[in-house]
Formats: structure tokens, C-alpha cells, sequence
């Protein structure tokens, strides 16, 4: 029968819920893989049927044995094994499942059909379908899929209208705090617009600043429109001003205290020292009128240093704001930083893992090159000389050869050859073994592996090659099935004397000899 190649039914899909259709649903219907009802579906040679899907993602490593065989109790080789070259797309099947009655399962959709209407025209574009948000994971419906992203998703990436700069929705108010083009207005003159970049530089040219200096009460004196300049740059020229007012502010107090107390002022929280008791008690009717102007005068002084305290204070709570502003946003920084380099570390993450597959291939097209599945294999050994001086010095003292098979889902093996000899055989004779490896397909195969083995070393004049030949013995662990890469290898350790390949010898030519290996496939 002609096979028609699998590929070309191309779906990323599985199989269609069983709850879309409007009927219960025949169990000829049903993908053996993932239990629904089948999409495209194949026919392997043991009768079940897959979804094209399914089937690809069971043979995608290779031929496998049908557990719907296993469970049924009818496994049986070869039909038993799927295997992508042997099935074929049951187009008969797919003919009744397209004509079968379904109906949407999303809650509040009234649609109905047949499968094949389902497929083509409302799976995947139902409106009252519920789908995971892209940016944030919340479910929401199809149709409401474009507003949310837009103005409801928490997880949405926004440009700042104003310096373009993007940012998560729920840092809005944070960047708002700091971005330097956002525009504010000025208090004095009612400009607005003006970019926070650009405000200091206004606030200090404004010619409608109604600003003053807040040290005017204690004889300092200012240009108007360079108010924040003045206050930066006068710091130590105020101090001396307060200075200088504080022997006044002693002076002008009305109050006496006793002699040689301590009185705290409760409006300055300044202290007095004590002062002379007769002076205090001398004082005159017409001193207490002096007093009286006194009194007035420090008011007015405790009011300018109240004003001093109030805009210290304002300074003080701007600058804490501002610095609150800094420290939201640096966290913010700090965990989009975070975020990176999580990316950065995942990212080398899987371009190591894409190095160790790239290696993995590389590794298996050299030995493609070489491989031959008819159990007969000639392993060509250039630069013979280098090679043994660096398995006498002990640097190589073992090399493998290229893996072959004794069919393309049979046996694994390999060649093992000591140039300088092993055991017995070291120092006087070439060694050679052979290396049963473990395969893919090693549990369809008979063990332990009992197939006669032929080593050979070719003379290239074609007349008399060195032979050895052997049956592997059953019961020795290196011919069991493989538990790790390979088994413990089993030959030859005198297979040829180091002395035929000295002088001109017709089993080494160009610095070149062949090693051939021949399996009997007679039982398999």
C-alpha cells in the first residue's frame, strides 16, 4: 500500500475535547494517545488511529512499541511497533468525525454545527471564549481581550506622554514624581506647562516672584527673581544675621526673672543669664511704657525667626519628599535590574543547553559519516605513526572507532584498539576489541548479544589480511544489555604483532592501516 507522507498533515494541535461534541462520542473516534476525539487523524499498521499531532510527538525519537496493543493483549511484532513510515492518514475516519454534531463549550455561546465548521470557522475565535491575559495570566474573554490590554491589564507597559520613557502601569505615580519633563506651574506668575527640568531655572528668572527672603525680618536683602539662588548661596551670611540678633532678643525681654536664676524662653527656647536682682526691682513707671515698646519689638523678631523655622521646616519635608520619590523609583530600578539579569542568567542557561545539543549533533553527524547498518564495517586509521608514539608515551593509549549498526534499528557496537597493546599484549602486539554500545532501540532487540564477530586487518596488497574471528560468550556481562553508554569491551589482545607492521609492511602503506569488522546476521 502507498504511504503518504506524514508531514504534509501539518497540526500543532492535539485532539478535540470530547465535550464539543453534541453526541456521545464512539470510542472508534478516539485518539489512543490523548483520549480525544481525533484531529487528522493516522492509522498505524496495527490498526489503532492517532491524531497526526499525537502520532509525531510518539515516533519523534523513533519507532515505538503501541500500548493500546499492550493493553488490549494483542502486541505483536512488527505490526505492533508505530513506526512514522508506516502509517497513514485515515481519511475515512476523518470524513465521518468532520460531519459529526458539535457545539461550543464556552459558557454563554449558543453556537452549533458539525466538527468540520468547528475547525474552520469557530475554534480559537470564540467570543465568549475565556483566554490567558499574555502580560499578567488573568482570564478574560476574547472579545474584552483588546480593552483590557489597553486599560485594565495591571501588568501593561505605558510610554510616559511626556519624556516617552516606558514603564509598567504600576509605577505611574512614582515616575510622575520625578520625570523631568512632566509640566508644573508656577505659583507667581501662572505660567503653566513648564517641564520640571526647567522649573528651578523659571523659579529663580520669574519677574513676578512675590518671594521673599525669609531672613528679611533679620536685615537681609534680595533681588527679586533670585530667590533660590539667594537661599543656596547665603546660608553662612543668615547665620551670622540670627547671630547677631540674639543679644537684642536678651535685651528687650520685659519679663525679670529672680536673681540668679536660669528662665527659659518659651517662645525661642533660649536661655538667660542670670541678671542683677536691684536692677530688676529699680525699675520706674515710665520704664514699664519702654517695656512695652520692648515687648513689641521682640514679637516681631520671634515672628521673623518663626517664619525662619516654618520655611527650614517646608525645605526639610520637600527635600524628604523628594528623596522618597528617589528611593520608590531606585526600587524599582533595582528590581527591574533584578528582573534582567534573571533573564540574562536563563538566557545562558539555554545557550548552554543549545551548546551541549549543538555538540550532541555534531557528535552524531561525525558518526553518520562513517556508519553502516549491514553489521560490516572498515575503520580507516590515518597518521599511524603519531598515533602510536602517543599511545607508547601513555598520552592516547586506547582510541574507539566511529559507532555502527547491524541494521538501522538494530545492534550498536564499536571498534577498540590499543596501538602499543593492552594487557598481554602490551608492548609486543596491536589489541583490538569489540565494544557492544547501548541504542534506542535495544528493547526490541534479543539479548545477550550472540551473533559470531570477525575482526580484521587488511593487507593492502589484498593478499593475506590478519583474521581472527569469535562467538561472544552469553553469560560474560559484555555482551548483556547496556546499562550505560557502552559495555566492557571483549577481542583480541594479541591480535597482530607490532613487528609485521615495521619496515615495509603491506599492512601499513602512507602511514595508513584498516581495521575490518564483520557481524553474522544469520538469526536476526
Amino acid at each position: 500500500m502507498a504511504r503518504i507522507s506524514l508531514p504534509s498533515l501539518d497540526s500543532s494541535l492535539p485532539g478535540i475535547p470530547q465535550s464539543v461534541l453534541a453526541v456521545s462520542m464512539e470510542a472508534k473516534y478516539q485518539c489512543q494517545q490523548c483520549h480525544q476525539v481525533l484531529r487528522k487523524p493516522v492509522q498505524a499498521q496495527c490498526g489503532h488511529r492517532f491524531c497526526v499531532h499525537c502520532f509525531k510527538l510518539l515516533t519523534s525519537s523513533g519507532p515505538k512499541p503501541c500500548e493500546a496493543c499492550r493493553q488490549e493483549e494483542i502486541y505483536e511484532e512488527p505490526q505492533s511497533i508505530l513506526n512514522s513510515n508506516e502509517a497513514f492518514p485515515d481519511n475515512a475516519a476523518g470524513r465521518e468525525i468532520a460531519s459529526l454534531p458539535a457545539k461550543c463549550i464556552s459558557e454563554g455561546c449558543s453556537w452549533t454545527g458539525c466538527i468540520k465548521e468547528y475547525e474552520a470557522q469557530h475554534e480559537g475565535k470564540c467570543e465568549y471564549e475565556r483566554v490567558p491575559c499574555e502580560t499578567c495570566q488573568v482570564l478574560i474573554l476574547r472579545s474584552e481581550k483588546e480593552r483590557h490590554n489597553e486599560r485594565e491589564c495591571e501588568a501593561r507597559t505605558l510610554n510616559c506622554k511626556y519624556c516617552k520613557v516606558s514603564f509598567n502601569f504600576k509605577e505611574i505615580k512614582a515616575h510622575d514624581e520625578i520625570c523631568q519633563k512632566f509640566p508644573m506651574q508656577c505659583k507667581d506668575c501662572g505660567k503653566k506647562k513648564i517641564p520640571r527640568e526647567k522649573f528651578l531655572d523659571h523659579s529663580r528668572s520669574c519677574a513676578k516672584s512675590k518671594t521673599a527672603c525669609p531672613f528679611s525680618e533679620v536685615g537681609c536683602k534680595i533681588d527679586n527673581g533670585k530667590h533660590s539662588d539667594h537661599e543656596q548661596t547665603s546660608v553662612m551670611e543668615h547665620m551670622r544675621l540670627i547671630l547677631a540678633t540674639m543679644p537684642l532678643v536678651r535685651l528687650q525681654r520685659p519679663e525679670a526673672p529672680g536673681l540668679g536664676e536660669w528662665q527659659e524662653d518659651s517662645g525661642l527656647g533660649l536661655y538667660r543669664a542670670p541678671e542683677d536682682g536691684a536692677t530688676a526691682t529699680a525699675a520706674t513707671d515710665g520704664g514699664g511704657a519702654a517695656a512695652s515698646g520692648q515687648t513689641f519689638g521682640l514679637d516681631h523678631k520671634v515672628r521673623a525667626l518663626e517664619n525662619i523655622v516654618c520655611v527650614l521646616n517646608r525645605e526639610v519635608e520637600r527635600s524628604s519628599l523628594t528623596l522618597e520619590a528617589f528611593s520608590r523609583q531606585h526600587r524599582l530600578d533595582q528590581d527591574k535590574i533584578e528582573n534582567l539579569g534573571n533573564k540574562v542568567r536563563q538566557l545562558e542557561r539555554t545557550l548552554t543547553m543549545r551548546d551541549l545539543q549543538l555538540a550532541e549533533t555534531d557528535q552524531t553527524l561525525r558518526e553518520l559519516q562513517f556508519c553502516t547498518f549491514d553489521g560490516v564495517f572498515v575503520w580507516k586509521i590515518a597518521d599511524f605513526s603519531r598515533r602510536r608514539q602517543d599511545a607508547v608515551a601513555g598520552r592516547t593509549p586506547a582510541m574507539f572507532s566511529p559507532a555502527f549498526y547491524s541494521s538501522k534499528y538494530g545492534y550498536k557496537m564499536c571498534l577498540r584498539l590499543y596501538l602499543n597493546g593492552d594487557g598481554t599484549g602490551r608492548g609486543t602486539h596491536l589489541s583490538l576489541f569489540f565494544v557492544v554500545m547501548r541504542g534506542k532501540c535495544d528493547a526490541l532487540l534479543k539479548w545477550p548479544f550472540s551473533q559470531k564477530v570477525t575482526l580484521m586487518l587488511l593487507d593492502q596488497n589484498n593478499r593475506e589480511h590478519i583474521i581472527d574471528a569469535f562467538r561472544p560468550d552469553v553469560s560474560s556481562t559484555s555482551f548483556q544489555r547496556p546499562i550505560s553508554e557502552m559495555n566492557i569491551a571483549s577481542g583480541c589482545p594479541l591480535f597482530c604483532p607490532l613487528a609485521k607492521l615495521a619496515g615495509k609492511s603491506s599492512y601499513l602503506r602512507d602511514d595508513t592501516i584498516f581495521i575490518k569488522a564483520i557481524v553474522d546476521l544469520t538469526g536476526l
